[in-house]
């Protein structure tokens, strides 16, 4: 979390949560493929491992605000796992608590599909990727 994280009611802001579990995704599944320098590995390689021209995109997001996250000078807790696998998408779940008091302040889904740069096509997911994503499943 940030100072400038924080909206007019001294919690942080709608917009800054959604920017939290973007992070949360990036450092455990990797930066997208060709974004960026090379960092640290991130703890499955899934994001940066797809074939040249294929990018991975949000469908769609769902959170629910469980209560406000206050503005804290350490990190927030993000725990994330893969939930629903289908044919051509998947889904990322999040719980960020704070990281004081460990309390519950938001919930959220965010569905993502593989999709080919040059015809905007939804990709299937291939086995390989349905095998990294298995140990992470709850």
């Amino acid at each position: 979390m940030r100072w400038g994280d924080m909206d007019a009611y001294g919690h942080i802001n709608n917009v800054q949560i959604v920017r939290i579990l973007e992070e949360a995704r990036i450092a455990a599944f990797g930066p997208p493929r060709g974004a960026g320098l090379p960092g640290v590995a991130p703890q499955v390689s899934l994001f940066n491992d797809v074939e040249e021209g294929t990018m991975a995109l949000v469908v769609e997001h769902k959170i629910r605000y469980v209560k406000t996250l206050e503005y804290r000078n350490v990190p927030a807790v993000v725990h994330l796992w893969i939930g629903a696998v289908k044919g051509a998408s998947f889904d990322i779940h999040y719980l960020l608590q704070d990281p004081v008091t460990r309390e519950d302040c938001v919930k959220a889904t965010t569905h993502l599909a593989f999709v080919d740069e040059a015809t905007g096509r939804v990709l299937r997911l291939t086995p390989k990727q349905k095998e990294r994503l298995e140990p992470f499943r709850a």
